[in-house]
């Protein structure tokens, strides 16, 4: 993937010029501060910039969407963030919002217009099949030609939104091998980050549920483990390593699939 300059604006920016964009990058917190999500987050950038896409993002204004402190049951710290978010978009009148990160994208979707919050949120993987359809977006295989791929549904993509298409046709568009594990779409598990788990330790038992997810994805064999999830992706690296195999597969989000496949 090039290292070329990254163009990136806030909305603070286009408000200073009069102007808006078509789209707000919601980056969220995974993106903004892990560093392997940040890599995700850099690769949906150069997606953007290659289809000259006029996006911003929040930069410095950005806070939390809330939800972890919702699923962890707290109700008022949710609210209390989400409030804020809310009154900071609307004073930039966002109408459109795209994110990498499908926890963000669930509670703002399905959460947020009860409080005042009322937008278009798509998840990254349905504005680049968008890019694709319209021909905005040509996708090439790439390093990914004839490799093996299997697909992990992201628990707020797939089951709670029923977004199961999008991610899928474009792992095709890679002229690859699409795999499906034996739990998949609205049969898939948990990469066990869910409902604010990510942040607590794990609880008895004899098998971490990441473990159980990453075995059933390298029954496949797969050259590659996609995700679409920034938590998927830790839950996931995680579970490979665990059965030693990072070597042999790597665990890739689509938007970094298609940046590194187009060398953007």
């Amino acid at each position: 993937m090039s290292e070329t300059a990254l163009k990136v604006e806030t909305m603070a920016d286009y408000m200073a010029r009069g102007e808006a964009p078509e789209i707000l990058f919601w980056v969220g917190c995974s993106g903004s501060f892990d560093d392997r999500a940040k890599k995700i987050t850099k690769a949906i950038v150069r997606i953007l910039n290659h289809v000259g896409m006029k996006f911003a993002v929040l930069g410095t204004e950005e806070s939390c969407s809330g939800d972890p402190a919702k699923r962890a049951g707290n109700e008022f710290l949710f609210q209390m963030q989400a409030m804020s978010n809310i009154t900071l978009m609307n004073a930039y009148e966002v109408k459109k919002i795209v994110t990498g990160c499908p926890h963000c994208f669930n509670t703002i979707k399905n959460e947020y217009p009860e409080l005042g919050g009322k937008y278009e949120v798509v998840h990254h993987t349905q504005l680049v099949q968008e890019l694709i359809n319209s021909g905005k977006l040509k996708v090439q295989g790439g390093e990914f030609k004839g490799k093996k791929i299997v697909y992990h549904d992201p628990c707020y993509l797939g089951r709670a939104n029923d977004v199961y298409e999008a991610p899928r046709e474009i792992i095709q568009k890679l002229d690859v091998e699409l795999a499906e594990m034996k739990r998949s779409r609205a049969n898939g598990l948990c990469c066990g980050a869910g409902g604010a788990q990510m942040f607590k330790e794990s609880e008895k038992g004899d098998k971490e549920v990441s473990t159980e997810r990453a075995e059933e994805a390298l029954a496949e064999n797969p050259d590659v483990i996609a995700v679409g999830c920034p938590f998927c992706n830790t839950m996931m690296t995680d579970g490979v390593k665990h059965f030693n195999k990072e070597d042999k597969t790597k665990v890739l989000d689509i938007a970094e699939l298609i940046a590194s496949a187009n060398d953007l």
